[in-house]
């Protein structure tokens, strides 16, 4: 199991905390995974863009033109990092309007849950919907779970699970 995947958004949209969701999903399953991220702008809403790597590779960052797919909690990220892609790689974006990439109105599904914060988990649950990621919803559940503050358990359940089911 090999799989590179880029997650791109901007400060305070949960890069970070869908990173480490994904590199304790391997973890769990016994697979190797690398970590990068970039986000010294995030607490300014600047961009962000971190990198996780399935599998026995040597280096944790992505080159342009390799991910395998990307999550983005924004569409306009998609002029920045949306080169990350390869041509047959899958994009799964936060956005209303259609696109050639797989979409879900991440936000406004994450405030009809009690709040916009879970729309990285939303997002998160659409991807794992399609069957692209190296893990199946009850494992992630489960590091949700596992990882979530109590305080955001249930919202994070909630997010995930409504990214999970969406048609």
């Amino acid at each position: 199991m090999e799989q590179q995947i880029i997650i791109s958004g901007t400060g305070g949209q949960g890069v970070l905390f869908l990173t480490r969701l994904l590199a304790e999903a391997a973890m769990q399953q016994g697979f190797d995974v690398l970590t990068a991220e970039t986000h010294g702008m995030a607490m300014r809403g600047g961009t962000v863009i971190s990198h996780v790597k399935v599998g026995s590779f040597k280096s944790p960052t992505i080159g342009r033109g390799k991910a395998d797919y990307g999550l983005f909690l924004t569409a306009s990220n998609l002029d920045v990092h949306g080169d990350f892609i390869k041509a047959s790689g899958k994009l799964f974006i936060n956005s209303d309007k259609a696109g050639d990439y797989l979409h879900i109105d991440a936000t406004t599904l994450a405030v009809q849950c009690g709040s916009q914060l879970v729309s990285n988990l939303v997002l998160l649950g659409y991807a794992v919907r399609h069957g692209s990621l190296f893990c199946g919803s009850t494992v992630m559940e489960e590091i949700i779970k596992t990882i979530s503050l109590p305080r955001h358990l249930d919202a994070n359940l909630q997010g995930f699970t409504r990214g999970l089911h969406y048609k």
